[in-house]
């Protein structure tokens, strides 16, 4: 990947940080086991301050697995995903119908993350969807929207039923399907995947040991509570230093 030459100092120093960000949150979403070889999406949106405009953003080149994805490789992209430079990689515009009703729906998210994970999937496929049966679920549950099974989302008919079932929430359940989470900034998003990929391997792993002991529904609500007077996020900034330093230790290069 190497070969692809750097755009440090060819973009402004507020794109290039986001792009060494989004390349980060490819290569640990590649670490942490939750790619699905080259599907599935990880977009970012550039601010109006660095566009001009409010309908840009960064998405992965089409083809690559996810721990090949470089700063410079990124791809920027309006909102039908218009490659907005040249670039030797395709997109793909069928991925980014998901990516693209999300983020027209919340202008606030600065990145929308998607995740085919098995226990993902799997909890997407069971009737009562997240249980109050961990730590983990209750912030989830705070703040968890559903969303039926369309088939595969490439039509732009499905958007506004999408848009509709996410509302103001920060975690969709893409039922039959996988995870979506919505963050101000990547480090959020990339946070919030964290909880919502470990309530699902931690509610499956449950599920196979005997009779499950629900959380106080009161406690439930009261998490609920706290999440929608707390407007900074799951405090995804706290933690992406040490996930930056992870990173350039386990998957070093992302930042060309």
């Amino acid at each position: 990947m190497h070969s692809i030459p750097s755009l440090q100092g060819s973009v402004s120093p507020e794109e290039w940080q986001l792009r060494c960000d989004l390349a980060a949150c490819y290569r640990l979403v590649a670490l942490y086991g939750w790619s699905d070889l080259v599907f599935t999406h990880i977009s970012a949106k550039l601010p109006e301050s660095v566009s001009g405009t409010e309908h840009q953003f960064l998405i992965n080149p089409y083809g690559l697995m996810f721990d090949e994805i470089t700063a410079s490789s990124l791809i920027k992209v309006d909102m039908q995903c218009n490659k907005l430079h040249d670039s030797p990689f395709p997109v793909n515009p069928a991925g980014f119908v998901i990516h693209s009703a999300v983020h027209e729906a919340r202008p606030e998210a600065g990145c929308v993350l998607h995740t085919h994970t098995r226990a993902g999937v799997a909890v997407s496929a069971q009737k009562g969807g997240v249980l109050p049966i961990s730590q983990q679920s209750t912030f989830v549950l705070g703040s968890l929207a559903y969303h039926a099974y369309e088939g595969v989302a490439f039509r732009d008919e499905e958007k506004p039923r999408l848009q509709a079932d996410l509302g103001e929430a920060n975690f969709l359940m893409l039922r039959n399907h996988g995870l979506l989470t919505v963050g101000k900034t990547i480090a959020d998003a990339f946070l919030s995947m964290y909880t919502f990929e470990n309530t699902c391997r931690i509610q499956i792993d449950a599920q196979a040991g005997g009779e499950l002991i629900a959380v106080d529904p009161r406690i439930v609500s009261g998490v609920a509570q706290a999440m929608r007077v707390q407007t900074g996020g799951l405090g995804g900034a706290f933690a992406w230093p040490a996930l930056l330093r992870k990173a350039q230790r386990e998957a070093p290069g992302f930042d060309h």
